[in-house]
C-alpha cells in the first residue's frame, strides 16, 4: 500500500511561521497545473501498480483552487494509479478561501477528509500569525463543511505563541471542541529558519515563550483532549477512535509515498531495510521548466541504508507514541544493545515510557520529553 501527496504552492498571504514552499502570486497557476498533470503521467509509468490508500492535497492553500481543478487532478490520478475504493482523500482548506458551494464541490470531486487551518480563535493572535480569517469565519467554515456532508474534519491549532497564557489557550481549545471535530492537530509554534518569524526573533521584535510555559500548555492540551475522548496518537495529533489520519500514519510507518509539485518529497523502499528519498526543486519556475522539457527536476535525493532506517524507525515510532520492538526485529534483525536497553529501563523507571508485549509506549510525561528521549536512544 502507498500514498500520494500533491503540493499546491499558492497562498493568499504567507504566514510568518511557515517554512513550506508557497508563493502569493497565482499568475503561474495554469502553467503549474499543466506541469503537475504531466508529472503524474511520468511517475505513473513506474509506480502505477502499487495500490494507493491515501491522497493528500497540502500546501500552500489547496482551497485556493476551484473544485473543478481539484476534480481534474483526482481524475488524472484515478486514470493513472490504482486508487482504492475506500481511499482517504484529504484536502487542506483555510477559512476565508472557502464557501458552502465550494465545500459541496470539493466533496463531489472526491475529497472525503478536510484539514481546516484555524490556528487560533483570538483576533490579535490571528493577525500576528498572518492569517486572513476571523474566528467567526473559522467557525462558519467548519459548520459549512458539515452541512456539505463532510464527517471527517480536522482542525489545525497552534499554541505557545509569544505571551500566550494557559488560560488563553484553554479558551481556544474550548472553542475548537465546541465545533465537534473528529481530529485535532495542535502544534507548538516553532521558529523555523528563513521565515519572517525567525527574522523577528533575531531582531528581538518577538520573544519566544518560555519553555516552562510551553510545557505547561502542552500538558494541559493532552489532559483536556484525553478527557474529551481524543486519542493522542502522535506528538501533535489527537483523534476520536477510528479517525486517525491514515495518510500521516503511512508517513510515520515508513510506508511508500510518491509526491507531486514543487518541493514535494517522496519515499520508496527498495527492500525491507533500504529505501530512497527524493524531493522536487523548491521553485515553481524551475519545476515547471523541468517538466516541460520532459524530465522531473530533482531538488535532491538520498539513499537510506539499514542503519538510518533503524534510527528513523525509533524516531518515528516514539513520535507516534509506540515503538514496536518486534517490528524492529522482524524488518531489520535489530535488538537494542545493552546500553540502549539500560536507557529504556531508566526511562521506564522515571515514568517516561511503559513496556508491554514488546511495545514501548510514551506516557504523557514521555510525550513532553519525546525529542530528548529519542536523541539519547539513537545516539547511545
Amino acid at each position: 500500500m502507498a500514498s500520494i501527496y500533491i503540493h499546491i504552492p499558492y497562498c493568499e498571504r504567507k504566514c510568518i511561521y511557515c517554512d513550506f514552499y508557497s508563493i502569493e502570486n497565482l499568475a503561474s497557476k495554469d502553467r503549474f497545473l499543466a506541469a503537475l498533470l504531466n508529472e503524474i503521467d511520468m511517475y505513473a509509468l513506474r509506480y502505477a501498480a502499487e495500490p494507493i490508500e491515501t491522497i493528500f492535497f497540502g500546501g500552500g492553500t489547496p482551497s485556493l483552487l476551484s473544485p473543478s481543478v481539484i476534480a481534474s487532478i483526482l481524475d488524472r490520478l484515478t486514470a493513472r494509479f490504482r486508487i482504492l475504493p475506500d481511499a482517504e482523500i484529504t484536502m487542506e482548506a483555510n477559512p476565508g478561501t472557502v464557501t458552502p458551494d465550494s465545500f459541496r464541490g470539493y466533496r463531489s470531486a472526491g475529497i472525503n477528509r478536510l484539514s481546516i487551518g484555524i490556528q487560533s480563535f483570538h483576533r490579535e493572535e490571528l493577525e500576528f500569525l498572518g492569517r486572513i480569517h476571523s474566528a467567526e469565519e473559522a467557525e462558519r467554515a467548519v459548520a459549512d463543511a458539515y452541512r456539505a456532508g463532510f464527517t471527517n474534519v480536522n482542525i489545525d491549532l497552534i499554541f505557545s505563541l509569544p505571551s500566550q497564557t494557559r488560560a488563553r489557550w484553554e479558551e481556544t481549545l474550548r472553542r475548537a471542541l465546541a465545533l465537534h471535530p473528529v481530529h485535532i492537530s495542535a502544534y507548538s509554534l516553532i521558529v523555523e529558519e528563513h521565515t519572517p518569524l525567525h527574522a523577528m526573533v533575531q531582531k528581538r521584535i518577538v520573544t519566544p515563550i518560555a519553555e516552562t510555559v510551553d510545557a505547561e500548555i502542552y500538558e494541559c492540551t493532552m489532559d483536556i483532549l484525553a478527557r474529551e475522548g481524543y486519542r493522542h496518537y502522535e506528538i501533535s495529533n489527537y483523534a476520536k477512535p477510528g479517525f486517525e489520519c491514515r495518510h500521516n500514519l503511512n508517513y510515520w510507518n515508513h510506508s511508500n509515498y510518491v509526491s507531486f509539485g514543487p518541493s514535494a518529497h517522496s519515499f520508496w523502499r527498495s527492500s525491507p531495510s533500504a529505501a530512497r528519498r527524493w524531493w522536487n526543486d523548491r521553485n515553481i519556475d524551475r519545476y515547471c521548466a523541468g517538466i516541460e522539457s520532459g524530465s522531473i527536476p530533482p531538488g535532491g535525493e538520498e539513499s537510506i541504508d539499514r542503519a538510518q532506517m533503524i534510527d528513523e524507525e525509533i524516531f518515528l515510532g516514539l513520535r507516534r507514541g509506540e515503538l514496536d520492538l518486534a517490528r524492529l526485529q522482524r524488518d531489520y534483525a535489530f535488538e537494542f544493545p545493552d546500553e540502549q536497553e539500560d536507557l529504556v529501563t531508566a526511562f521506564i523507571d522515571e515514568g517516561y515510557l511503559t513496556l508491554a508485549d514488546q511495545i514501548i509506549r510514551l506516557t504523557p510525561k514521555g510525550f513532553m520529553m519525546c525529542d530528548a528521549l529519542t536523541e539519547r536512544l539513537v545516539q547511545a
